[in-house]
């Protein structure tokens, strides 16, 4: 008979100091489990210590809570902030956009064709123009418009959140959602909303890059996964990439390439963040990548 067993994985971060490694495997390997990744990181700055454990546990699905309870113990001796998660667990994310629907597009097809291992219990809009494409996934799609005007706004953003506290979402993803979040939203969804930005942060901030971007003649465009804070496009930034242009490029010839950098830049982060490879460390990420 074939013994059960989870596969699990130890995130955690704390003041650096001698034998905090040992300490950790040998506590894995006392509760059965055998380590299968392992990564790790030291700030020579700020003295601090980021870790990465991948690991097989046998037993049932209580194991881990068993893991969890005894593992406290050593997380109170070296200060941990720490979390582990079953492999196994379908993240539910929830996807907002406006209407450019390539990033959404992108991101459906890769949760169609299964590179993408979520469930995604809703879509929401502040336009009703995507609605075919999604329904055609059998995707519930949520339209609420955002007027001008500060109650009005208030009004549909709070309409947006009891929408996404209804679909319990793990993580929220704005796939080219052209509104502002508001800092409530920012605030209880702190580290688990996901935007994708149209240039390489720390340049070109708000809208229209692009146009920004031209009239500066840069030579390349970029697109930027980062999370979400009250402070406009400033989040930690999760990943980056860029496309190389001429001078003879038009805005809309920006556009076209750009959507391309921004897709994958949005999938690579937002796979970053489901697999556990990303820790926020003050306004920054520590990032263990493949």
């Amino acid at each position: 008979m074939k013994t059960e067993q989870q596969q699990l994985r130890l995130i955690a971060s704390c003041p650096d100091r001698v034998g905090i490694l040992a300490r950790v495997a040998t506590f894995i390997a006392g509760m059965g489990g055998n380590i299968t990744e392992a990564n790790q990181y030291e700030d020579v700055r700020s003295r601090n210590f980021f870790m990465r454990y991948g690991f097989v546990l046998p037993g049932p699905e209580s194991a881990l809570d068993a893991f969890k309870k005894d593992f406290e113990t050593v997380a109170r001796e070296f200060e941990m902030d720490w979390r582990v998660r079953n492999v196994a667990y379908r993240q539910r994310v929830v996807l907002l956009v406006s209407k450019f629907d390539h990033c959404l597009a992108y991101l459906l097809h890769r949760w169609k064709v299964g590179d993408l291992k979520i469930d995604i219990p809703c879509v929401i809009s502040n336009h009703d123009t995507l609605r075919e494409l999604v329904e055609w996934y059998g995707i519930p799609y949520h339209y609420v418009p955002v007027p001008k005007g500060p109650d009005a706004k208030q009004a549909a953003f709070e309409k947006t959140a009891d929408l996404i506290d209804a679909a319990e979402p793990d993580t929220i993803v704005l796939a080219r959602y052209m509104q502002i979040f508001p800092p409530w939203l920012c605030e209880k969804y702190r580290y688990r909303v996901i935007n994708i930005h149209h240039s390489f942060l720390p340049s070109f901030i708000g809208a229209k890059p692009y146009h920004q971007a031209e009239e500066r003649g840069v030579k390349l465009i970029g697109a930027t996964c980062h999370y979400v804070t009250e402070d406009l496009d400033q989040g930690p930034i999760i990943e980056q990439d860029v496309a190389r242009i001429r001078h003879s490029d038009t805005i809309e010839d920006m556009m076209r390439l750009g959507k391309d950098v921004e897709n994958t830049v949005l999938a690579r982060g937002l796979r970053y963040h489901l697999e556990d490879r990303v820790i926020v460390h003050g306004n920054k990420t520590i990032l263990f990548n493949r």
